[in-house]
């Protein structure tokens, strides 16, 4: 199933750095533009363990799709703010477990949208989708024909809501995540990256102040407040820590706490 991408670059504003290109760029991406790359090295300067942060952020989402799909027999995600195509995609980690496995993708990024050909790339068992739409306007999300058409909500969903969630305010924050958790039915899992300046505030905070000059505000938790967004849910061992702490692979020996300021987990809707 695929979505017109007609008129998507015409979208596109090249005078306003943008998050997800601003990722993907520090990440060593191809789609962004001058205004991105000047905002990330400016970043990067305030904090140079940045760019291993994000990639421990990534590969969290991996490692708890590829849970689901393996351990919790999940056949069905929807992936909210998904950002630029960047291999391996969350279908093709939960595609290589179960073929027959079903994604939707949610983002509200133009650029994101001229590049959705890339996350449509599904296993002839399998389904994927593009969603064009706003995680602030979760019945956008839940209306689309594409999550209607996609997601059999009498199964388990895996909802990821990875590096985005500090760019959402008070209150709407909470809000917003129960309002894309409701529809969905008891065994379903929320796996969610939440930021933080718990580990290397000073650094975190200057990152954060550089976000909001680029328009970017940003909201950083403590690990009380993380936490609590799994309230009335039961949390996946070892609950809510560091993403480069939950289930790591050999790829996180030897990270420094001080380098990642993200909380991971990933919790079964009960």
């Amino acid at each position: 199933m695929e979505r017109p991408v007609t008129g998507a670059r015409d979208r596109i504003d090249t005078s306003t750095a943008h998050s997800a290109r601003v990722y993907d760029y520090i990440l060593g991406g191809k789609d962004h533009y001058l205004v991105d790359a000047e905002a990330g090295d400016a970043m990067c300067r305030h904090w140079p363990a940045l760019p291993v942060h994000m990639k421990e952020n990534r590969r969290f989402m991996h490692r708890a799709g590829r849970y689901l799909a393996r351990e919790r027999g999940v056949r069905q995600f929807l992936d909210i703010g998904a950002g630029l195509p960047t291999p391996p995609n969350l279908h093709e980690v939960v595609q290589e477990v179960a073929p027959e496995a079903h994604v939707v993708y949610v983002d509200n990024d133009p650029i994101v949208l001229a590049h959705a050909r890339a996350l449509l790339n599904s296993s002839p068992e399998g389904a994927t989708a593009y969603v064009d739409a706003d995680m602030l306007d979760p019945d956008a999300i839940l209306g689309s024909p594409e999550f209607r058409a996609l997601l059999d909500l009498g199964e388990p969903v895996g909802l990821m809501i990875i590096g985005i969630l500090h760019f959402i305010p008070e209150p709407d924050d909470r809000h917003l995540v129960r309002r894309l958790l409701d529809p969905l039915p008891p065994g379903s899992y929320l796996a969610m990256t939440i930021g933080t300046a718990d580990f290397a505030p000073e650094e975190v905070g200057r990152v954060a102040e550089e976000y909001a000059q680029q328009n970017m505000p940003m909201v950083l938790r403590d690990l009380p407040t993380a936490t609590s967004f799994f309230d009335g849910m039961e949390l996946v061992e070892p609950g809510v820590t560091q993403v480069h702490k939950w289930r790591p692979g050999p790829e996180q020996d030897g990270i420094d706490d001080a380098a990642i300021a993200m909380y991971g987990a990933v919790a079964r809707k009960l």
